[in-house]
């Protein structure tokens, strides 16, 4: 069984992988009240979250992470208190969801329409098999 020392190192590699991995877009999808998300990271990195918290070389990366992202404006910029501002960018993993149920149910809408539309005509072929046998008691050839 591996020590807690070995796992920590394990983490931290596997945070550096993670981080190395990632474009702006990504980081800009896993916004969350103007920082990274903290359960995304952990669940993308196969670690438990609060080693984010408790590993203090993981916890340094981290703020390293954010201070450049911050630089580079990915993320949003700290107040006097160090509380990050209010984001309202278009590209928040939220509107990325709803952009894509969005277009899910446009399909889907697209496809009950044309299920309808023939639905519509058996009902309407149906509806003169109907007329015919109840004028002539027979089933049309």
């Amino acid at each position: 069984m591996a020590s807690g020392a070995d796992k920590g190192a394990r983490n931290v590699e596997a945070f550096r992988r993670w981080q190395a991995a990632k474009t702006d877009d990504d980081y800009r999808q896993m916004v969350h009240r103007g920082a990274l998300s903290r359960t995304e990271i952990a669940r993308e990195c196969r670690f438990a979250k609060s080693a984010l918290l408790q590993n203090p070389a993981i916890r340094a990366a981290l703020k390293e992470l954010e201070d450049c992202l911050r630089a580079r404006g990915v993320l949003p910029p700290l107040d006097r208190d160090g509380v990050p501002l209010p984001s309202r960018e278009p590209g928040t993993r939220k509107a990325v969801q709803l952009d894509q149920r969005l277009k899910r149910l446009e399909q889907e809408n697209a496809a009950l329409r044309a299920e309808v539309g023939e639905l519509k005509a058996a009902l309407k072929r149906y509806a003169l098999l109907e007329e015919v046998m109840a004028e002539t008691g027979r089933v049309p050839r």
